[in-house]
């Protein structure tokens, strides 16, 4: 996988600085090489920081066959798309812990019990029933189990999760926001006849004033009217 872009988000300035100078003090002398960090090593996958919580509800979730390792090696081979192929079963079940000679069976069974949980979604194709795998998001996955009440789902683990995942900023449990408030209605015929006269501008325009009509001045002189 390829290394982290520049934009990735890193802790606070602060708290870095305060955990290197508890890590100087507590392991003196150490040398930043013999750690492994993802800014110099390529090879990397990025999962929740709730991954260890989600893999052990839902090993809760699965009845006694715990599915939780091979979810994991799933998310590690998938990038960014959440899509994985299922190309190499025996060396995907050897990574997942199976090593019997019914590694491979018993591999494929635990992606059954992940398909049937939803966690994933497996679709047919030339390496059988089982030829691709599509990861679904877990948390949503799990406040569905939640709300349709299935067992298995521990209240506690739930309620823990719910509470690791706001802090670190997932809003997936978050409380939806408020509708927006309503619109006012528009004045109606009726409105404007019940007497509620509503500020409107007239359209005409005004009449102007019709000026005086001039009289002539009288000059003393008598018009004659010819009979």
């Amino acid at each position: 996988m390829p290394r982290m872009p520049a934009g990735f988000p890193r802790p606070p300035k602060k708290i870095q600085m305060r955990q290197l100078e508890l890590r100087a003090r507590l392991w003196p002398g150490l040398d930043p090489a013999h750690l492994w960090n993802r800014h110099t090593h390529d090879g990397f996958s990025t999962i929740p920081s709730t991954m260890p919580l989600i893999m052990s509800i839902m090993d809760d979730m699965s009845n006694g066959r715990p599915v939780s390792m091979p979810y994991l090696d799933l998310w590690t081979r998938a990038y960014d798309e959440g899509f994985v192929t299922l190309a190499k079963p025996r060396e995907m079940a050897f990574h997942s812990g199976f090593i019997t000679q019914r590694a491979e069976r018993t591999w494929k069974q635990k992606l059954d019990v992940l398909a049937e949980l939803r966690f994933i979604d497996l679709k047919s194709g030339p390496s059988g029933p089982a030829s691709y795998a599509l990861i679904w998001n877990p948390y949503m996955v799990i406040k569905w189990h939640h709300e349709q009440k299935k067992t298995g789902l521990r209240e506690d683990k739930f309620n823990a999760l719910v509470a690791r995942a706001l802090e670190i900023g997932d809003r997936t449990f978050a409380p939806p926001a408020p509708p927006p408030p309503p619109v006012p209605p528009m004045p109606t015929m009726g409105s404007m006849t019940s007497g509620v006269i509503p500020n409107i501008v007239p359209t005409t325009a005004p009449s102007m004033p019709v000026p005086a009509p001039t009289v002539p001045a009288n000059t003393g002189e008598s018009e004659s009217v010819e009979t």
